[in-house]
């Protein structure tokens, strides 16, 4: 069982790879070069996206009137979301020592860099600068979850789950009493160094 586990971890790492290697093509096609924390465009492409950007008025003259009467719902969220960044930061910087759990960089998982594109308007960019937040701190909040889940409790759940974290593939069986406190071990010694490679 064990086996088969690792050669379907190994496959999904695999694919991983695959769109990675897929996505740094498209980025070559595209014709921009990452350089530190900077992502520079040819010339050329540049001018076409700043040709591009759509006026500010055009831009909220054809979104529905609905679309701008939820975006206060929407924007509200930043609130619970830094709260939310503030407490697991919080939380793994006095634990995680205590644990040996090595701590989630968030700069890994937090990408803010969309608004710099010169084809988005000035609301969409503050757009992609909230969705950027948004989505990083709940990655970095799930990472989080789940090296604390690694340490406290490695069994995976007995139902089905839509999108487990990556450790949880090697988690110990739900049922299985025998296997659980060895894998609570390896967990824990996985967990060390820089919060461990998920499983496989």
């Amino acid at each position: 069982m064990t086996d088969r586990l690792d050669q379907l971890r190994a496959r999904l790492q695999a694919a991983r790879d695959a769109m990675e290697e897929e996505f740094e093509a498209r980025r070559a096609a595209i014709r921009y070069r990452v350089e530190g924390a900077r992502v520079v465009f040819e010339e050329d492409v540049l001018a076409a996206h700043r040709a591009a950007r759509e006026n500010l008025a055009d831009f909220l003259r054809r979104t529905r009137p609905m679309v701008v009467l939820t975006a206060p719902v929407i924007y509200a969220l930043v609130v619970p979301l830094a709260a939310l960044d503030l407490c697991v930061t919080l939380y793994q910087r006095v634990c995680f020592p205590v644990y040996g759990i090595a701590p989630v960089r968030r700069r890994e998982h937090v990408a803010i860099d969309r608004h710099h594109l010169a084809y988005l308007n000035g609301l969409q960019k503050l757009n992609c600068v909230y969705c950027g937040y948004a989505n990083g701190v709940l990655s970095y909040a799930r990472e989080i979850a789940s090296r604390t889940e690694a340490y406290w409790c490695p069994i995976k759940h007995a139902r089905r789950v839509p999108d487990p974290h990556e450790r949880m593939a090697g988690f110990a069986d739900y049922g299985d009493a025998d296997g659980f406190s060895g894998e609570t071990e390896r967990q824990r010694r996985r967990l060390g160094s820089r919060g461990g490679p998920p499983p496989g």
